[in-house]
């Protein structure tokens, strides 16, 4: 039989978790959204989809905030180049349903 303090921390430290992944699905929502509106940008001015120069920075600083938080940094850049890709993905589709049409700011 498990002592009664031991499943009072696991179901703990379970509401917490749970909590986090709520967290993070809404972080993540948001995240999609303002690069929704960004891949709009980009289509409506005729940019590439692609930045490799901000996606370098963003790695780089993904990696020294994971290492600051003691999280493996190497996890955190192959999380970040999912999202990034996702993101590269979302902004082609967006660019192909206006048809390369360009603006002049």
């Amino acid at each position: 039989m498990v002592d009664p303090q031991v499943k009072a921390k696991l179901l703990s430290y379970r509401q917490s978790i749970d909590n986090i992944d709520a967290a993070l699905v809404h972080m993540l929502a948001e995240r999609f959204r303002c690069t929704k509106e960004v891949g709009h940008l980009k289509a409506r001015y005729d940019l590439p989809p692609a930045d490799p120069a901000r996606e370098e920075f963003q790695i780089e600083r993904l990696r020294q905030l994971a290492k600051d938080a003691n999280l493996d940094p190497d996890f955190a850049e192959k999380f970040l180049n999912f999202v990034i890709k996702e993101v590269i993905r979302h902004h082609e589709a967006i660019a192909a349903e206006h048809g390369g049409t360009r603006e002049t700011a």
